[in-house]
């Protein structure tokens, strides 16, 4: 699918995997929605891109709603939904307060899970009632999961469960939005050189950047955008799910 002119909604649009993905798709003349927690940030990213922001709790029925709708009104129905809304808040199932609070992995699961679905419900049913283009298709919707997924760490109970779950509904929902020339995929980043790694010292990032064969390095937040945009692009790839990792392995040598 070519972009220019279409419509895209960026979830976790404000900062990281997500800015990076939001910047790539409106340097290819999409109308791109922002839509973040961070109200700030969000409109700083949707200044900059000549986008939109928008307030939005993913995990949330009538926020995703009113979310969708905005976007809508403002671009028309999107084309391309990028889901990159997620947190990783890590906490073992049998700490030295006890057992993990039931709410603490309910919550991961609600916004990671279930508001990658929530998202993906609403945009493609939009999606289903265009006009499909010349090759048929109508939509493209990528999903972000983790390396998690299939190498969790301890700690990583809940994380790797929500995105396990992204990684188990790729191919279902593939399968079943292809009547309406909806494409579904999901990329599993490894290790990246976002916010939430870029903060810490040095020292440490090296100590991660141990566990990645080749290229040596966190990955970058355009190397992940640069994937989002191959996979619109190309049509034939569909219910894929892609490691993003440089042969991450979670125990380095």
């Amino acid at each position: 699918m070519q972009l220019k002119d279409h419509a895209a909604i960026v979830t976790g649009g404000a900062s990281g995997l997500g800015a990076a993905t939001a910047r790539k798709l409106a340097a290819q003349g999409a109308k791109v929605a922002v839509c973040d927690l961070n109200a700030k940030l969000a409109e700083s990213v949707a200044a900059e891109i000549k986008g939109m922001a928008i307030v939005c709790d993913v995990s949330d029925a009538a926020a995703a709603e009113s979310a969708v709708a905005q976007a809508e009104k403002a671009h028309g129905p999107a084309r391309v939904l990028v889901n990159c809304a997620g947190i990783g808040v890590a906490k073992r199932v049998v700490g030295r307060d006890g057992a993990m609070p039931l709410p603490d992995f309910e919550k991961v699961i609600k916004i990671n899970l279930i508001g990658s679905f929530n998202m993906l419900r609403l945009a493609t049913t939009a999606m289903s009632k265009l006009e499909p283009l010349a090759a048929g298709e109508r939509g493209v919707v990528i999903n972000t999961a983790s390396v998690a997924a299939y190498d969790g760490q301890i700690g990583q109970a809940a994380y790797s469960a929500s995105k396990g779950g992204i990684v188990g509904m790729t191919l279902p929902i593939a399968r079943e939005l292809a009547q309406f020339g909806i494409r579904v995929m999901t990329i599993a980043p490894g290790l990246f050189l976002t916010p939430l790694l870029s903060g810490l010292p040095q020292e440490a990032q090296d100590s991660l950047a141990a566990a990645i064969p080749f290229p040596h390095r966190l990955g970058q937040a355009e190397e992940f955008a640069s994937l989002a945009l191959h996979m619109i692009d190309n049509i034939y790839l569909n219910g894929e799910v892609v490691r993003l990792d440089g042969a991450l392995r979670m125990a380095p040598k």
